[in-house]
Parts: C-alpha cells; structure tokens; sequence
C-alpha cells in the first residue's frame, strides 16, 4: 500500500506540559485509524501536527507530494456572514452540485434540513458544525482528518456518516484520521487504533473492540497501580464478548484469547438482584404516563403516548434530533405538563437527572470541589462496599490536585464527571441521563458505565451514542411521527424504522433539500439515446462484476491450497486478489451511480 504521510520523532510540548515524546508514525492509503486517550493527552494536537495546522518543536512530517489532506477541527471556522448554500458548495453553480451524486448524498446526510438561504452566523452551534462537516465531505481528499466528527449528529447522521466513510474510497485508497468518543463509530469504520498516553503513540490493530482486548492483555502485565483500571476493561470486555458478538467478528484478534481472558469476569450486571434491590427502594410504581399528547402552540410533539417505567428497567430513548425526547424526559420529571392525558409518579420516585447544560453545578461554580465534596453524605456504597466522595471521584478519573481547583475552572469533561457524582451521591432512584457522553473520553465512559451497572433502580437514558446505549440498558424506545415505540431491535430496528417512516410520510424537505431534489431529477432526466448508453454500460459492468467475482473466488481457492512456504507466491496471488477486489469496488460504484440516473 502507498505511503501517504509519515512522522518521525515529533517532539511537541506547552509551557506546563510535555505532549509528544519523540513520536514516530505513518498513514498509507488503506488505514482508518481511530485516535483514542484521556481529554488532554494530545490527541487534537497530534492530529494538527500530522496535518500541518502545527509546527513541531523537533522532528518532521513528510506528506507524499501529491497527496492532498482536508480536516475537520473542533472549532468553529466557517465565515458567518456567509449563506448556507456558499458555505457548503462555494461558487459551483447549481447544476454542478446538483448534478454531482456525492454532493447530493452529502447535503441529505448532513443538511437538508437547513434553509439554503439562512446565514451561518444565525445558526446553532450544532448546526454549524454540520455545515463545516459537509463544506469537508464534497471535496476530493487523500487523507480526511475528523476531530469529533459526530459531535451534535444524532443517530441516523451517526450512521450515515459511517456509511459515507467505508464508500468514500476502495478498499486500498484513501486515509482516515478520526478523533472521537463514539465508540460504535470507531468500530464501525476503523481498522487501527492509536492511543495517545504518556507522550506517546501506542498502536493496536482493529477498531475499538480489539484495542480493549489488547490493551487488557498489556495491562495485565503492568505494575499493580494499573489494576483498577484493568478491572473496568475486562468487565467491559466480557460485555464486548458476551452482549455484542457482532461487534467482535470484525477485529483480527483470537476468539479463544478473550474467553480465556473473560472466564472468571461475572455477568455485566446481576439484573436479578438489581431488580429486587430497585422494588425494595421504589415500590412498584414508578412513572405512569397515560394517553398524552404535549403541543406547543400549533405545533404537535408527541401524541398519544402511553408509556409505564418499572422499577429497575434500564431504558434507552432513541429519535432524531427535533424528534421529541427532551419533551418526554420533561414529562418523567414533572418539567413538562401534557396537553393531554396524565402523567403519575409514584409515590416514593426521587428523581435525578443529568442534563446537557450543566445546570446542576451553576450555584456551586466559585466553590472548590474539595468543599462541594465536604457538604454531601459521606458515604456511598457500591457493589457492598462503603466509598468516600474523594474514593468515587477518583474512581471517575480525578486527580488529588483537582479537589483544590474551583468548580468553574473545571474541563468540560471533569464538570461532567463531578455532575455525575452528586447526582449519585443525592441517592435518587430514578436517573435520568440527556447526552452524558457530551464532553467525555472513553476512559471516563467506562468508569461511567462501571458505576451505573451496580446502580439498583431506573434508568433512562438519552443518547446519540449507540455504544453507550446498548452497554448500559437492557430495552430501547424510539420517538417516531410523535408516537413513542418498543424496539426491541434495538438501534439497528430504530434506523430501519425510521427510513421507512420518513419514505412512507413523504418528509418534506427544506429548501436546500428540494433544490437538490428538483436538481437531482433534472439530472437524472435521460434522452432515448443518452438512456440507452447508460443502460449498455450498466450491463456491460455487471457482466464484468460476475466475471470479477469468479476470479476472486479462484485466487481464493489458490491462496487456501498454495505452499505456504513460498511466501513470495502467497504475496503475488494476495496483491492480485488486492487488485482484483479494488476494481469491484470501483465497478460497484459506477454501476449504483448509473442506476441512479435510470430511476
């Protein structure tokens, strides 16, 4: 495979901090690799210096001198004065965008439903970050760099966005550089994983779930300081090999090495026990919400919902952004009245809730977290063992030093990890959780999810994050036309769902979205004779796939019956098969471009 990019010794530090170490790594075409580590480690920062947006303080960066390289950086760079429209095609005329099929499945994927017209400076920060993330996508890139790509997309971006990135190139073309939290994503779309830690780059093969597997196994030969933090990975892992085995057929790791690693791990959760332990401190009735409908002004949100939590169910909510949850996680904490129907708690229900503003710690901001800490119980028990304040915040990724340092003057992640902690240590018995994952790296989701598996009593959770979702519930509901739904697919049922939904209701698009419609039609519309060439290349590449798909079969068989001794051999017939499966990917492209005009 050609080498795209390649570093060696990158040396990179700040007046108080010492980033990068001597670093030495490189990108070839065919890499997706995920950069994961703790917020603060220097994954942004080695992204820029990868990309050229820094200069090391020693050391270089070779780029292969035609390879081109676009990034997406977590801040907000778009000029506001301009339209939606120019941010995202610039000066191409319509008919160039509109006519172009990638750019058109960028705009449905991302921004549709925005007004064409509408100036970037007018819109939220979610919906600019969606903008940036579109201007990035149509354009022809050797090497993408994504830093938190999935920030503000909800599920179905999520998705479509993995989607674009496993068909933006073939098999052996193309890099990817991605930064994020959403732990699905990296396994969906990532066949490498760095990790940032301690000045330097530790690389594992596969997606997220092979990089748990090999990072417990690197673990289990460290120094006893790393315990703790072993344990909470091989608990996730035996999730990972238990919960979810989809997710592990994927990564290039031995199958029998994880079972041997899991075998004496107990289940995630006793959900048995967690059961009883929730009836003893609710009773059995929890939130009952019976035929409501809520309308604000003219405009219907949820309508008709009939809805009972059960004391211990652990529930998530899924629906597009706009969709509704907010609406119904107001309605569970009395934030909300209906419009129509009734809503009851029950008597004993003491709520806690988790929201995305940070509202929690607004009066305690000049405050320093070791006085926070002073006025809230003293004791907390988890898994029948008693834990001080100062014991769970360290659990959740604190530093001693931080218990000095002022409630306001936290990271985004840290005030996450502390809004966390209250809201446990206020023992409710009911949590409710809207986008936890906001500001938060991996580390800190697993310890998250480690506290919440020995919680006894309901949770519902709000989530983009389909990892999160499926590690820490055991149902998921789905927001769809206003109507609230039972899937017990979970989040795969969800997306199903929710496109034919949107096919079966005839969305209707917004401005940008119909000028790519009409534009897409008008593209699409054929002469006789210009229809008849389309339709003589069509089966002109599918006679070639069925012949390709001959050949892959027989280089195949030859790979599986050749001397394994002659490893020359074995490479030539696996560059040829390389080759081979290279082209059908390109023949698949055209022939679905070309379809696309025939519809």
């Amino acid at each position: 495979m050609a080498h795209l990019l390649g570093a060696e010794a990158l040396h990179f530090e700040y007046p108080t901090q010492e980033v990068l170490k001597s670093v030495t790594m490189g990108v070839s075409a065919g890499d997706r690799i995920g950069i994961v580590g703790r917020n603060g480690d220097g994954k942004s920062t080695l992204m820029k210096l990868l990309t050229g947006r820094l200069e090391p303080d020693s050391g270089q960066v070779t780029v292969r001198s035609d390879t081109t390289i676009g990034m997406l950086d977590q801040a907000d760079t778009i000029d506001p004065d301009l339209s939606v429209g120019q941010a995202v095609v610039g000066d191409l005329a319509e008919y160039e965008w509109a006519g172009d099929a990638k750019i058109r499945d960028v705009i449905r994927g991302l921004v549709t439903d925005l007004n064409w017209e509408t100036t970037v400076g007018s819109l939220s920060g979610g919906q600019r970050r969606r903008v940036a993330l579109a201007k990035l996508l149509i354009g022809d890139w050797d090497i993408l760099a994504l830093d938190e790509p999935t920030n503000h997309l909800d599920v179905e971006g999520i998705a479509w966005l993995a989607e674009h990135v496993k068909r933006r190139w073939a098999q052996n073309a193309g890099g990817l550089l991605v930064i994020t939290h959403d732990r699905w994503f990296l396994d969906e779309v990532c066949n490498q994983t760095w990790e940032v830690h301690d000045g330097i780059v530790e690389p594992f093969e596969g997606g997220y779930a092979a990089y748990v597997l090999q990072r417990v196994e690197r673990d289990r030969m460290a120094a006893a300081s790393e315990a703790k933090r072993q344990n909470i990975l091989r608990k996730e892992l035996a999730w990972l090999r238990r919960g979810a085995p989809a997710r592990t057929s994927k990564p290039k790791f031995r199958v029998d090495a994880a079972n041997q690693l899991i075998s004496d791990v107990p289940p995630v959760r006793d959900a048995i026990e967690l059961k009883r332990l929730a009836v003893a401190r609710l009773g059995k009735d929890v939130v009952d919400i019976e035929h409501v409908s809520v309308s604000f002004g003219q405009r219907q949100v949820l309508s008709d919902i009939t809805w009972r939590l059960g004391p211990g169910e652990r529930t998530g909510i899924l629906g597009a952004n706009g969709a509704g949850k907010s609406t119904l996680l107001g309605l569970v904490t009395g934030d909300v009245e209906p419009t129509q129907g009734r809503v009851k708690h029950g008597k004993t229900v003491r709520i806690g809730m988790l929201d995305q503003q940070f509202s929690q710690l607004d009066k305690i901001g000049a405050d320093r977290v070791r006085e926070v800490l002073a006025n809230t119980k003293t004791t907390f028990t988890i898994d029948g063992k008693d834990h001080t304040p100062a014991q769970l915040l360290e659990r959740l990724g604190f530093r001693r030093e931080h218990l000095s340092a002022k409630v306001q003057e936290l990271s985004g992640g840290q005030k996450r990890r502390l809004q966390l902690l209250l809201l446990l240590l206020s023992e409710p018995n009911v949590i409710v959780l809207d986008e936890p994952t906001n500001d938060v790296d991996s580390d800190m989701l697993t310890a998250m999810e480690d506290l919440l598996d020995s919680w006894p009593g309901t949770l519902i959770v709000v989530s983009h994050d389909r990892y999160l979702l499926e590690r820490v519930t055991d149902q998921q509901y789905a927001i769809l036309g206003g109507k609230l739904r039972h899937v017990p697919g979970g989040v795969d049922e969800y997306l199903r769902l929710a496109q034919q939904h949107d096919q079966s209701h005839g969305t209707q698009p917004t401005q940008a979205g119909a000028k790519t419609e009409k534009k897409t039609k008008n593209a699409n519309t054929l002469n006789g004779a210009a229809r008849k060439a389309v339709q003589k290349e069509v089966s002109a590449i599918e006679r070639k796939l069925e012949k390709h798909s001959q050949l892959i079969e027989q280089l195949q068989q030859q790979l599986a019956t050749h001397d394994q001794s002659d490893y020359q051999g074995l490479q030539d017939l696996g560059t040829e098969l390389g080759d081979v499966e290279s082209e059908v990917e390109h023949l698949e492209q055209r022939w679905l471009e070309l379809a696309e005009q025939l519809d």
